[in-house]
């Protein structure tokens, strides 16, 4: 019998993060593809985990620190077929819609800034992602003050006129 556990995703704080799934070699290439053609302004790392075969580490990206923190990540998890991509200037919601729609891509866990913990289930030489922890537990209910900010930030950074 295996056991359950969680891993924490370290990522900068000024950047967000995609966790998800995806079944194919091919996977690294069209996500980078993607974030290129998506927003050719992004600093990203893509690190994707084979599950059988060679099983090694796959990466693409422009910035070696993100591709580091990427690969200690994807290690860290040990799940096969696993994705991570760390974003910088630009967030997930740009390039969300177009990841779902790849071809290779069969889930995606979360899209965050937050604090995130990936809940593994480990056995002998597997493991894989159960489900993730993001952020933290609310506190109250917005008033309309509250509703009032919200809706000026989404203006702000641009999602909404």
């Amino acid at each position: 019998m295996g056991n359950l556990e969680t891993v924490k995703i370290d990522f900068p704080e000024d950047s967000n993060v995609i966790l998800g799934y995806s079944h194919f070699i091919k996977t690294v290439e069209d996500l980078e593809e993607i974030i290129k053609t998506s927003r050719p302004d992004a600093i990203y790392a893509i690190v994707f985990s084979e599950a059988s075969g060679e099983r090694l580490i796959r990466y693409e990206g422009n910035d070696e620190g993100l591709i580091k923190i990427g690969i200690d990540n994807i290690r860290k998890l040990g799940c096969g077929h696993t994705f991570l991509i760390i974003l910088k200037n630009v967030f997930p919601i740009s390039i969300l819609n177009q990841i779902k729609a790849c071809q290779e891509v069969g889930r995606i866990f979360a899209a965050t800034a937050n604090p995130l913990y990936a809940v593994i289930y480990r056995e002998a030489e597997r493991a894989g992602i159960l489900g993730v922890i993001d952020g933290y537990s609310p506190v109250g209910v917005e008033t309309e003050q509250d509703k009032e900010k919200r809706r000026a930030l989404i203006r702000k950074i641009g999602y909404k006129k």
